[in-house]
């Protein structure tokens, strides 16, 4: 553990060494903004776009980002080297720091907190792409800016419990009728042939990897659409996917103990899977 070292306001140290302070308005308010980013043997993957969607929530919480996309692709490069050629995970968070009270206006300036760790990837359950996930479907009880990946993730927290708890793996999430994502990844079914996912909008997030099915299934002249998806359409999808940075892309054979597919991974899925592992291997 004393090995490993973590980046925190300039600095790489021991993770056991990093220390914030109680008043931080990350840790008092969840006043924060994070990233996930793959990095496969090493390389992190689709870098710039995650960086752009940082900038995005900084934008959207009245922050400016502390670091260039340069010196941000020099630490993360950095990190990604304590486990060289090994597929990863990192995760950076920026809060807006922390301030002499306790005070829910914005103090005027404070200096950021700036954390970024890397891990290694677990390894993934190969009966997640032979048999599929099972999910269930609940109301979205989050805010109105889920567009910003912020730390304030407590319903989140509730919802993948919730359906941890009913044996579920992931919670799809329902507003006004309207099925919008899951608690930690994006949506698509297919439906008739056609792969469909909302819109983005304020209430999901613009997931990078959501962005790459669409290009992929746009090079492989797939058909598909942005487009609203009701409630009762997951009843008769003739497919289900959830899509995120760290679990790619999944497809769910079970939903509400119901089967969809006939409990198994469909043909699209296939397809997809099989391009985005291409487009990662280009990347080894």
């Amino acid at each position: 553990m004393n090995s490993i070292k973590v980046y925190l306001n300039g600095e790489f140290i021991p993770l056991t060494e990093a220390k914030v302070s109680v008043m931080d308005r990350g840790f008092l308010f969840g006043d924060s903004i994070y990233e996930v980013i793959p990095a496969y043997s090493g390389r992190l993957f689709r870098l710039q776009h995650h960086l752009h969607r940082l900038e995005n929530s900084l934008h959207a919480i009245h922050m400016e980002n502390p670091l260039s996309h340069g010196e941000w692709e020099e630490l993360l490069a950095i990190l990604v080297l304590q486990y060289a050629g090994k597929d990863q995970s990192v995760y950076l968070q920026v809060t807006r720091g922390a301030a002499p009270s306790r005070d829910h206006t914005i103090p005027e300036g404070l200096i950021p907190t700036i954390f970024a760790i890397s891990t290694p990837f677990p390894a993934v359950d190969p009966q997640i792409y032979t048999r599929g996930i099972s999910a269930i479907t609940l109301d979205d009880i989050r805010w109105h800016y889920c567009n910003i990946k912020a730390t304030t993730l407590l319903p989140n927290v509730l919802l993948r419990q919730e359906a941890k708890e009913r044996g579920a793996m992931e919670a799809i999430l329902v507003r006004d009728g309207l099925a919008i994502e899951g608690a930690a990844s994006n949506l698509f079914i297919v439906d008739d042939g056609q792969i469909i996912t909302p819109p983005k909008s304020e209430h999901l997030l613009p997931g990078v990897t959501r962005d790459l099915v669409l290009e992929l299934a746009a090079e492989a002249d797939l058909p598909y659409c942005e487009m609203p998806i009701k409630a009762e359409q997951l009843d008769s999808a003739d497919e289900i996917w959830l899509t995120s940075s760290t679990r790619e892309i999944m497809p769910v054979t079970h939903l509400d103990d119901r089967p969809i597919n006939n409990g198994k991974p469909g043909e699209l899925w296939q397809k997809i899977f099989n391009h985005f592992q291409a487009y990662k291997d280009e990347l080894r």
